[in-house]
């Protein structure tokens, strides 16, 4: 297998065995051929073309998915240019092909070629259905155009081209193709208004909130559009987690952490989209400290109980990721916005002192997954939060009324046990709420200092303020 000039467009050569009856190949070995480096890429269609004449020439088109091209029988001149938006586009590759050649063209690249010999058979299979309303969504480049500078071997003036194929459009009038959706379900959430900022920047990220994707709704899975679709970021979940110990927030817990999630896996499996799921430290029991992805799920709770079963949901299915968690801050209702309430309304908070953890901020979730989804992270389980020091929730309260300005003895501690016995209904927690992080690390992902995103977040409060 080798590269192009064209960033995944992949040649591969295929031993064609001959004898005095003919030859025989294997034009697809899926072990094979992801072994030596080509792309995993689940075809679902396999067409064939039949071009009685030489000189017959097609093209080109770029289609919304992946494609593996053969040759049945007969020579090929293979033509193919980068319509992704990026440095590459307009980028062109060609190759001479026969029966022992075949090219893996990445979702974007146009396609072309042109028959040497009569009664050529090209064949090619595609990670998509075809449907009538796919064709809205092709982009095409004209074969002649100059700026290309593609050597036709034989002449277009007398190559059998389509009348449509010549009306194509020049490289500098053809439409980028737009990279797959990223669907983020979850958007009124914390984690979900961070990826809300991100997609400014970011036209692959498409954010979902409850009224357009309600997980509480048991037909939510199947009335969720994954089409053009590449991930989906599962940021949704019943998060209350006193209210889950009651009769309505249980049921209401394992529909919306388990059962919806166990549906969107099978869809998002069906469609061949991987799923990422974002859950919790209350998965574990808070027993030990910086636990790493290995470590025995033992959930106390309903609310950890529900988000375990999500996750298994979703890791039955390959190629998904869960992504573990912890005290989430960002744009809402959390705990340090809390602290600073309470600082600058002169109330003195009584703070449990027996919890440890470490700060997540949304805005490093969200950046943490999206550097899991392209880098291509391998499926499985990884664990984000915060870097530095692990505190107390007594500790990190002391905190945030000095960033602000106040005197942190204002803030008193308490056990979480004198704490429970204060209230009602009061749901256990974990007493560790500590991760190993060297996986995610080993991934390449390095977060930033605790201390200074929280300086960030205290100030951005204080100027909506």
């Amino acid at each position: 297998m080798r590269e192009t000039s064209i960033p995944g467009l992949l040649v591969l050569d295929l031993p064609v065995h001959e004898d005095e009856r003919g030859w025989f190949k294997e034009n697809w070995q899926r072990e094979k051929m992801v072994a030596v480096g080509l792309p995993d890429f689940r075809p679902v269609q396999n067409n064939v073309s039949f071009n009685a004449a030489a000189g017959t020439t097609r093209g080109l088109h770029a289609e919304p998915w992946n494609k593996y091209v053969s040759v049945l029988a007969g020579q090929i001149f293979g033509a193919w240019v980068d319509l992704r938006p990026g440095p590459s586009f307009g980028a062109v590759a060609t190759v001479q092909m026969g029966p022992d050649k075949a090219v893996f063209v990445p979702r974007g690249v146009a396609n072309g070629f042109q028959t040497l010999a009569s009664n050529t058979v090209y064949s090619y299979l595609v990670t998509e259905h075809w449907t009538e309303t796919a064709r809205a969504h092709y982009s095409y480049v004209n074969l002649a155009d100059p700026a290309l500078q593609i050597c036709w071997p034989i002449s277009l003036d007398e190559a059998v081209v389509s009348a449509a194929d010549r009306e194509h459009p020049l490289l500098a009038e053809a439409r980028p193709v737009q990279p797959k959706k990223i669907i983020v379900l979850g958007g009124n959430g914390q984690l979900g208004r961070a990826f809300a900022q991100r997609a400014a920047q970011d036209a692959r990220l498409e954010i979902l909130t409850r009224a357009e994707a309600d997980l509480s709704d048991p037909r939510f899975a199947e009335k969720t559009d994954l089409s053009g679709c590449s991930h989906v970021i599962n940021a949704a979940a019943m998060t209350t987690v006193d209210h889950a110990e009651t009769a309505a927030g249980r049921a209401e817990a394992w529909q919306v952490n388990a059962t919806a999630v166990h549906r969107l896996a099978q869809r998002c499996a069906e469609q061949d989209v991987v799923l990422v799921q974002v859950s919790t430290d209350y998965v574990f029991d808070g027993t030990s400290a910086n636990v790493d992805e290995r470590h025995p799920i033992c959930p106390m709770g309903v609310y950890g109980q529900s988000k375990a079963a999500g996750e298994q949901a979703v890791l039955a299915h390959v190629r998904n990721l869960v992504v573990r968690t912890s005290w989430v801050v960002g744009d809402g209702n959390n705990f340090v916005a809390t602290m600073r309430r309470l600082a600058e309304s002169g109330i003195d908070p009584l703070v449990v002192d027996d919890q440890v953890g470490r700060l997540t901020f949304a805005s490093e979730l969200a950046r943490g997954i999206l550097h899991l989804i392209d880098t291509g992270s391998a499926q499985g389980i990884y664990h984000l939060q915060g870097e530095g020091d692990a505190a107390s929730w007594y500790q990190l309260a002391r905190m945030v009324f000095e960033l602000c300005g106040h005197d942190p003895d204002r803030v008193q501690p308490t056990s979480t046990a004198a704490y429970r016995a204060s209230r009602q209904g009061i749901a256990e927690r974990p007493g560790h709420s500590t991760f190993d992080l060297r996986k995610l690390r080993a991934e390449g992902f390095i977060g930033r200092p605790e201390r200074i995103l929280l300086s960030e977040y205290l100030a951005l409060l204080a100027d909506v303020s």
